[in-house]
């Protein structure tokens, strides 16, 4: 199929290569000049709009709200967005984790311009990108599904269609990384607990983790909290974005959830603190660190 690819960022990038391994003609564009030329087997388009006015499949992996508006919709009515040059019929996968408003904005032009459009947003860091590995949590009309079912394989381990309406895949996805937010600083709080009571954060994790999880996700996110990466799969920056959509999506809805809250307070002061470009697991971690020391 005849795929543009937006966007080449930590996550992006892989996924793109993985397309093009699956056999795919893939036209790719960044934001940030220099990193289309040397994925091999793309060609590269000197525009967002350049990219996508012959491709059957558009897919995007936009870093927020306002990425997505500039490269969608157009730069102040100047440079020609996305929506405008797609063809009647062509697809729009949206990888990115981004605003229900957002996602309802974009259904409603799409359905206008004649466009399927599918919202898969994936769970997983850099490296399960990497491996192909990632979960796509989708939702959209069955025939823009069945279309992009082809290009989502590729790319995952296992893929979740959870309604017809994009919004409901957008939702699910902050909601996921709510629920990785608490995980963390649950996490978090607990080893600064046992290095009070004289434990060991490692041994602490192998054996709660033993005795009640069995969780290779909480073995994965304790690791990177305890042995940080040279490199941040995702930052404390990202984290706070995520958390705002969520807190706004509910309150769209009348709930208001008090853990979010709180938890928006702790990436608040991170950021105002000089860890925003943190590891999002790490710079949690630091947090928790720094709070739970009592004063004298």
């Amino acid at each position: 199929m005849k795929i543009a690819f937006l966007g080449l960022g930590n996550m992006g990038r892989p996924m793109a290569r993985h397309l093009i391994a699956a056999g795919n003609e893939v036209t790719v564009w960044n934001r940030t000049a220099g990193r289309g030329p040397t994925l091999e087997g793309a060609q590269v388009a000197s525009s967002a709009a350049e990219a996508v006015r012959s491709a059957e499949a558009v897919q995007t992996m936009l870093f927020d709200d306002a990425a997505n508006e500039q490269v969608m919709f157009g730069i102040d009515g100047v440079a020609q967005g996305v929506l405008g040059a797609m063809q009647p019929g062509a697809l729009h996968i949206s990888h990115s984790t981004i605003s229900v408003d957002l996602s309802d904005r974009l259904t409603a032009e799409h359905a206008q311009r004649g466009h399927l459009f599918v919202a898969a947003p994936v769970f997983g860091r850099p490296n399960i990108a990497e491996d192909g590995r990632l979960w796509v949590v989708a939702a959209g009309a069955d025939e823009a599904i069945a279309k992009a079912q082809p290009l989502l394989e590729p790319l995952s381990r296992g893929v979740s269609v959870i309604g017809r309406e994009p919004r409901q895949a957008h939702a699910l996805k902050l909601g996921g990384n709510f629920l990785i937010s608490a995980m963390i600083h649950g996490l978090s709080e607990s080893f600064v607990y046992a290095q009070g009571q004289g434990i060991k954060p490692e041994n602490f994790l192998e054996t709660v983790n033993s005795a009640l999880f069995q969780s290779p996700f909480y073995a994965a996110y304790g690791k990177v909290m305890l042995h940080p990466p040279e490199h941040p799969g995702a930052t404390i920056e990202l984290g706070a974005k995520d958390l705002n959509l969520l807190r706004k999506a509910a309150a769209g809805r009348g709930n208001r959830l008090s853990l979010a809250d709180d938890l928006a307070e702790v990436f608040a002061e991170a950021v105002r603190s000089g860890l925003g470009g943190e590891d999002w697991a790490v710079g949690q971690y630091r947090m928790a660190q720094r709070r739970g020391i009592l004063n004298s």
